[in-house]
């Protein structure tokens, strides 16, 4: 059997939960730095300056964006369970909250790492623009993983 053969035999069999978690990071980093890519190359509100500092803001990013979620579902714990408009609410204003200020930790973040490497400009020393990729960011990656999901089986259709 050729080589790539028998990389393509390995690659058909059943991935185990470790596969499937590298194979979902290593999809949604790519999206992050086709994304961050795209925009720096057609918005001047996103400068990187090199290859490198684009990949190392979509690693950052997916981290972040992975620690902010987890922190998002502690903070609704409390809230689970509870029926009342008051529960549903301070559930809504808790979860929006820790999305939204987030992202000014997450520019912070690589500000602090990346430094000059990578700029975003615009209203609010460029959070807007920020937030607005990021935005770009999370929906690409839906936009991937949904298409996967219709993939699942041979026709398309679930089961």
């Amino acid at each position: 059997m050729k080589p790539h053969h028998q990389a393509a035999a390995t690659s058909a069999e059943m991935p185990n939960n470790r596969q499937r978690l590298y194979v979902r990071y290593y999809v949604a980093i790519t999206a992050d730095l086709l994304v961050l890519g795209l925009l720096s190359q057609f918005w001047d509100k996103v400068q990187i300056s090199n290859f490198g500092s684009g990949l190392l803001a979509a690693v950052l990013l997916q981290l972040l964006l992975q620690l902010t979620l987890w922190i998002e579902h502690l903070a609704a714990q409390p809230f689970t369970g509870k029926s009342s408009t008051g529960a549903k609410l301070a559930r809504f204003f808790v979860a929006w909250f820790i999305l939204f200020a987030s992202k000014f930790v997450m520019l912070w973040v690589i500000d602090f790492v990346l430094g000059d490497a990578i700029d975003f400009y615009g209203p609010l020393h460029g959070a807007v623009a920020f937030i607005a990729t990021v935005g770009c960011m999370v929906i690409a990656e839906e936009i991937i993983f949904r298409i996967f999901g219709v993939l699942e089986t041979r026709d398309g259709s679930k089961g």
